[in-house]
């Protein structure tokens, strides 16, 4: 990959909800009824009414699937919706679910004009993904992506906590190599 690609990609420690950028995915559930975590998070910060009413009218969501709605009361103009796959080994076509998130949210972003995007650690929560190998995944599927796409100018990975937020570093450093 080359430096110029990777320039375009940061890590950031945070609460993704108070980015200012274009988009920032929710890792949602299938029926895009909010919930906990940072699915919760988002619903609230960009009203809780609102987002809901928007994501009823899409009908849920497909794991590995991406739909967007208007960001309502967040920085962000838009919430890209994406739903990862619950994590149970590896080995039950987890990995290609979930760099299906990441490909679906930068297509979806791509479509709608987005230039900056935020995502969180994807299936990582109660979904059980390790965040290393969930880390990974993400950075391979957006540089890939990346390489073929100029419009998207910058995509941030956001973690909430220091010990997350160092993992991904140690990932994106050896990816870098």
């Amino acid at each position: 990959m080359s430096t110029n690609l990777w320039s375009r990609v940061e890590l950031h420690q945070g609460d993704i909800t108070k980015l200012a950028v274009d988009a920032i995915v929710n890792a949602a559930n299938s029926r895009l009824a909010g919930g906990g975590g940072v699915d919760g998070a988002i619903h609230r910060a960009a009203g809780y009414a609102q987002l809901q009413a928007a994501c009823r009218k899409l009908g849920g969501c497909a794991t590995g699937d991406a739909k967007i709605t208007p960001g309502f009361n967040l920085p962000a103009r838009y919430v890209i919706h994406t739903v990862g796959p619950v994590f149970q080994d590896g080995c039950h076509g987890e990995p290609e679910l979930l760099a299906s998130c990441y490909r679906r949210a930068l297509e979806v972003a791509s479509e709608h004009g987005v230039k900056t995007i935020a995502f969180p650690a994807i299936s990582t929560g109660v979904y059980g993904y390790p965040l290393a190998a969930a880390t990974e995944v993400a950075l391979h599927t957006t540089a890939a992506f990346l390489e073929h796409s100029p419009a998207i100018e910058r995509v941030v990975f956001v973690f909430l906590g220091p010990q997350d937020f160092a993992t991904a570093g140690a990932v994106l450093s050896r990816l870098k190599m």
